[in-house]
């Protein structure tokens, strides 16, 4: 018998069409042990309530048991087989909502194939585990991975019996190897593929979800199609080439469906979630770096178009990021050593209505609380740099957050009734101690809202290369559209 240790509680966690697992595999899959015993195990119980189990990892030394949870499927279809007697469940059609974030983490202590592994050890339908497969929701690595410092001297005894020189010794697959190189992550791309024992496994039971992708009608979204790229005018509320638990729902997959390609199309560039407009999309590796080239050459100009709730000083804005890979992206308009320089250009700014409150629902712009909802101002922004959430962060920064962005807006609110909230604002406080300052750069992320869940009042409005050669605009934003 398989067994696995979840660890789970070793890593701490924060965080218009379908298109399923191909027939031919559902029919391999409904074949294997994994399945059947799955099946009979459900099989008339079928409205069978989760609640907690058990289940161990042996080694010569000892047998360790944890306890965790059953997962939480409810967002998950069932749907019948073929045959009308067996239930399933499945990650398509796509649920309204993303599920709360479960990732666990497993030691495989019997080699196997990794689709039986993961059904037995986390008590999963085949299905599902094949669509999480399919999604790139499953991770491996030869060695367990080291665990973090809010790990109990439990678990860190678990991680180094694990990985112990003597354990490590006995396995074929990471000699040559140093325990850094064996403990990078790799994503599991077939179901049948087979995991040794000592192998880690990361599953992401609920990626994140992007509703939005079957709703859209993807070839009146292509701008250009070229020999080697493909332009897109990309919808609010998708991501460019997927998530790192869902390359599957992304619009590098949905345009490389419309446009009946056999390669699947690559990105060259990321514009966030909820921001629409320009995106090339490459056909080929060769021209993905041939555009990632012109990026670094500063030879791509990226034009944008932005809806803010106040007015923008024309001309070039400068600020400096803090060099964390997390949002939100804190700035500063003081130069600070290592942070990183972001500066755009603002060409226009003109002042227009603020949408109607029917279209921001029908676009699904979220309301942050902004006080004065009689006008907004429509920016043309040229990106001198690009940095993640950069004309975000900056328009904040400024006092003019862009309409809809619930992860700035609420800090520049915050920031407007208690100035010197914000500790590297024009506003700013003095500090006794670095300690007070931390304390104060933690309240002011506190302040910050979330990723918006679909659209902002930000477009990717015309992108261009090798001066001007080669030029794409995108459609009217969303703002400008008249309602249904």
């Amino acid at each position: 018998m398989m067994g696995s240790l979840n660890m789970a509680s070793v890593f701490n966690n924060s965080y218009r069409c379908c298109f399923g697992v191909p027939v031919s595999l559902l029919r391999k899959l409904s074949s294997t042990h994994a399945y059947s015993r799955w099946s009979k195990r459900h099989r008339g119980n079928k409205k069978k309530s989760v609640g907690g189990w058990c289940y161990s990892w042996s080694s010569s030394r000892s047998t360790l048991a944890c306890l965790s949870s059953k997962p939480d499927v409810s967002h998950a279809v069932a749907a019948s087989a073929t045959n009308g007697c067996l239930e399933y469940h499945r990650l398509l059609p796509c649920p309204p909502q993303n599920s709360p974030p479960r990732v666990e983490h497993l030691v495989v202590s019997e080699g196997g194939p990794v689709l039986e592994y993961i059904c037995k050890a986390l008590d999963l339908p085949p299905l599902f585990v094949a669509d999480l497969i399919h999604f790139g929701a499953v991770y491996y690595a030869l060695v367990c991975p080291q665990p973090p410092p809010t790990a109990t001297p439990e678990q860190i005894r678990i991680f180094k019996e694990v990985t112990s020189p003597e354990v490590l010794s006995t396995r074929a697959s990471i000699k040559g190897k140093t325990v850094r190189e064996a403990q990078k992550t790799f994503r599991i791309t077939h179901v049948d593929e087979y995991v040794e024992a000592g192998t880690y496994l990361r599953v992401h039971v609920h990626p994140k979800r992007f509703p939005r992708c079957y709703e859209i009608d993807w070839k009146s979204r292509i701008i250009a199609v070229a020999n080697c790229y493909v332009v897109l005018d990309k919808p609010a509320g998708t991501s460019v080439g997927g998530t790192t638990d869902n390359i599957e729902e992304s619009c590098a997959t949905f345009t490389t469906r419309a446009l009946g390609l056999s390669t699947p199309l690559k990105t060259t560039h990321q514009i966030d979630n909820c921001t629409e407009g320009c995106v090339v999309l490459a056909k080929t590796k060769e021209y993905c770096s041939v555009f990632h080239g012109k990026i670094r050459e500063k030879k791509v100009k990226k034009l944008y178009l932005g809806l803010a709730a106040a007015p923008v000083p024309i001309g070039v804005i400068t600020h400096y990021m803090r060099p964390v890979n997390m949002a939100p992206r804190l700035i500063s308009e003081d130069f600070i050593k290592g942070w990183h320089l972001c500066q755009l250009e603002v060409m226009e700014c003109k002042e227009v209505p603020w949408p109607e409150a029917v279209f921001e629902e029908q676009c699904s712009i979220e309301d942050c609380g902004w006080p004065s909802r009689d006008l907004a101002y429509e920016c043309k922004i040229n990106l001198l740099t690009g940095r993640t959430h950069q004309i975000r962060a900056q328009l904040a920064a400024c006092g003019a957050p862009i309409v809809g962005d619930s992860m700035y807006m609420p800090a520049t609110i915050a920031e407007m009734a208690n100035p010197g909230l914000n500790p590297y604002g024009k506003y700013k406080k003095k500090y006794s101690s670095e300690g007070e300052k931390e304390m104060a750069v933690t309240e002011w992320i506190a302040r910050h809202g979330k990723e918006p869940t679909v659209a902002i009042g930000l477009q990717a409005c015309q992108i261009s290369w090798d001066n001007g050669e080669h030029i794409y605009e995108a459609g009217s934003p969303w703002w400008r559209c008249k309602t249904a």
